[in-house]
């Protein structure tokens, strides 16, 4: 069993920076991905970034590439997420995942965990 905890959220203005984190606590395998997903209000949670624990792949939605960054402290077991230039579509809940077999970056149902999510607010 793995718990993640998310920080970093809050009330910014369009082209300010945020930085998102998530720690985790548990065992994790090998092939473990961390990604953050978020949710705007009315819509569904949407995939936003990825990383795979062994190696540091990465993977972004289209929105976001050049924008964020997702990285790994693997010694604090947290996950990071930059996010630079944002815009008023990047508010929402932000909830970070953990899966131990993701084959599609972008499919909810293949995360194993989930946090309780930070809310983020981009004001034009």
């Amino acid at each position: 069993q793995v718990q993640l905890v998310e920080s970093g959220g809050g009330l910014v203005q369009a082209g300010d920076s945020l930085r998102l984190s998530c720690g985790a606590s548990g065992r994790t395998c090998e092939n473990y991905v961390t990604a953050w997903f978020r949710q705007a209000p009315g819509a569904e949670r949407e995939f936003v970034a990825g990383i795979r624990w062994s190696g540091g792949r990465t993977f972004y939605v289209d929105s976001v590439k050049g924008r964020f960054t997702i990285s790994r402290e693997n010694d604090r077991n947290m996950v990071l997420l930059q996010m630079n230039s944002l815009k008023p579509d990047d508010t929402g809940v932000y909830y970070c995942s953990g899966g131990h077999n993701v084959r599609t970056w972008m499919r909810r149902d293949e995360y194993d965990y989930w946090g309780q999510g930070t809310q983020v607010t981009v004001s034009a």
